[in-house]
């Protein structure tokens, strides 16, 4: 009789998912799956999250699957790299198709393998964003978030103001960030070095932007005081200073602080003085881990949490998905302040600074990494063949 301890495969190893295991490699970095036949690969999509068995669930998927496609053949490829595509992996029979496509000729380059992959790493991003919490309602979020931003600002006709109700500095812009759009959120996802591990901090929040660095270090100040900007709710390995040099400022200010107390009114000739003097004796600052970051790009930029209450009638479950408890939830959010003075503002707006510039920066880096070096040079060189 056979022993039970012995199988036809004891002592196989699979050494690439191994030490992607163990060394912590990102999934988007992995160049193929390892999945042995369709049985299997119905078992991983169950552990992963998806019953395929289930009609809904099926349905489902096939949509993620789809908006994937569209999303790398409109954000990563031109017209004439569009068509190179296969079609089992544009318009898959069954979605665990994909998965088994991603598990074939591993040990060569083959392209029908490395076009699945890349639309497997898009949907894993896509199913994390309907999956978190934070993302799919962000409605009530975003109505909570603004309640506290709001009541230190105010408008007078044109003109809105930072105010708690002592101090009136006036804006020169006031942006809002509502919510970052869907793809967006994606293509952070894909650039970042955690891949759907990490949080996505800056779809909501405001940039003041304030005339000078001076004002702005004056509204940080006001921010404290009104409780929306505290140590107690920061996210410290966030903040990102690229604005004030605080021991520069700290001496403009202690020098000037008897002049600011007794001008009449909004004080702007001492305050231009002292930017003037700051702009003079600041250490250019560089604290900020973002590769995409341009040149010239200065602000103060710091991730703040506040505690969001979600009532249960307001949480609809996904399909597979179990409902809340009639009493909610509730979670710390995290969102962001940022402060920029009229001359950074300015220079946002062209350059390697632009936003624009920032976004195409983002895309490159994110299709590379989708793709992987390899399989990116071939894309190219395939399109330029015709």
């Amino acid at each position: 009789m056979r022993s039970p301890l012995l199988t036809d495969r004891r002592f196989s190893l699979n050494w690439t998912y191994l030490d992607g295991i163990a060394n912590g490699q990102s999934a988007i970095d992995l160049g193929a799956l390892a999945l042995r036949n369709r049985t299997d690969a119905e078992q991983f999509a169950r552990e992963y999250g998806y019953d395929l068995s289930q009609g809904g669930v099926r349905d489902y998927v096939q949509r993620i699957q789809q908006e994937a496609l569209a999303f790398v053949q409109g954000t990563f490829l031109t017209p004439e790299q569009q068509v190179l595509v296969p079609a089992a992996v544009a318009h898959p029979e069954d979605p665990l198709d994909l998965l088994l496509l991603a598990s074939q000729r591993t040990h060569c380059f083959n392209p029908e393998r490395l076009w699945a992959c890349a639309l497997l790493k898009v949907m894993h991003g896509l199913f994390y964003i309907d999956n978190n919490l934070k993302l799919r309602h962000f409605a009530a979020i975003r109505q909570q978030v603004f309640e506290g931003l709001d009541a230190v600002i105010r408008t007078e006709g044109d003109q809105a103001y930072l105010t708690d109700g002592l101090l009136w500095l006036p804006l020169v812009h006031l942006d809002r960030k509502r919510n970052k759009g869907r793809h967006s959120i994606l293509l952070k996802l894909l650039q970042k070095p955690e891949y759907v591990a990490a949080d996505i901090h800056d779809h909501l929040g405001v940039r003041l932007t304030l005339a000078t660095r001076i004002e702005c270090l004056l509204a940080l100040e006001l921010l404290r005081r009104a409780h929306i900007v505290s140590v107690i709710n920061l996210e410290a390995s966030r903040t990102r200073n690229t604005l004030l040099d605080l021991p520069a400022a700290k001496a403009v200010f202690t020098r000037y602080k008897a002049l600011l107390d007794r001008a009449p009114g909004y004080p702007r000739e001492v305050i231009d003085r002292m930017e003037a003097e700051l702009l003079a004796t600041a250490h250019e600052q560089h604290r900020t881990e973002n590769p995409h970051s341009g040149s010239g790009f200065n602000s103060l930029q710091v991730t703040v949490r506040k505690m969001i209450h979600l009532p249960a009638n307001a949480i609809t479950p996904l399909p597979g998905e179990a409902s809340v408890g009639d009493e909610g939830v509730s979670f710390f959010f995290a969102y962001e302040v940022q402060l920029m003075d009229a001359a950074s503002h300015d220079r946002s707006l062209k350059g390697p600074a632009s936003h624009e510039a920032y976004k195409q920066r983002q895309i490159e880096t994110a299709r590379a990494r989708v793709f992987g070096p390899e399989f990116e040079r071939w894309v190219r060189v395939q399109a330029e063949r015709g």
